[in-house]
């Protein structure tokens, strides 16, 4: 869980969720699940939170129905797919979800 505090504090992150989401043309649960996980497991070191919140929009539109590939995140998030993939499964575990069985 996070505080309302955090929304507040983590702005700039929001905001870059919100125009990479956009640039994947995510819906809006999709966007509020990437939210809620990067705000909910945020990193302490600043130079984690943009792998962090790659992973994050990657499992809220895995969590929504709205798949895309690690790949297109990645390009999008301006991170390398090795950075989703290396989160991605620990993240959603953390939030109390099963990771699929592909």
């Amino acid at each position: 869980m996070y505080r309302a505090s955090d929304r507040i504090e983590q702005d700039e992150w929001l905001g870059e969720i919100e125009a990479t989401a956009e640039t994947l043309d995510l819906g809006t649960q999709a966007r509020s699940h990437a939210v809620d996980l990067f705000l909910s497991t945020l990193p302490d070191e600043d130079r984690s939170k943009r792998a962090s919140m790659a992973a994050s929009i990657y499992v809220g539109a895995l969590v929504a129905g709205e798949e895309r590939s690690q790949t297109a995140v990645a390009d999008a998030a301006g991170v390398s797919r090795l950075s989703i993939q290396k989160r991605w499964k620990d993240l959603i575990e953390r939030v109390g979800l099963d990771a699929p069985e592909w």
